[in-house]
């Protein structure tokens, strides 16, 4: 099996090799603060659930499902950065081979 992203033989299931995936960790640990909107988002959905909802009048289990939905959230804000950064590495041209110089 080759691999989707540069065509070399030894492709995994995830259809990308060893040095393609190593490229793409070290590339998207420089958008590292991705977590933060997804965090801040997640704490948004339990603020007004766990908090302004039950002020206005709603029941314990719609506050209490509020945790549920905050993680849905973070979770799905998380993935969608991840398939955003993966489709960014891909529209970027491959590294430069390096060439060792001659003994």
């Amino acid at each position: 099996m080759s691999c989707a992203r540069c065509e070399k033989p030894g492709g995994t299931a995830r259809a990308w090799c060893v040095d393609c995936e190593r490229d793409y960790d070290t590339w998207v640990r420089q958008h590292a603060t991705d977590i933060i909107g997804a965090v801040l988002g997640g704490a948004v959905v339990v603020m007004v659930f766990a908090m302004l909802l039950p002020a206005l009048g709603a029941g314990v289990v719609v506050s209490a499902g509020g945790a549920f939905a905050g993680f849905g959230t973070i979770l799905a804000a998380t993935r969608l950065n991840r398939r955003r950064r993966r489709r960014q590495f891909l529209a970027g041209t491959l590294p430069r081979a390096y060439l060792a110089p001659p003994k």
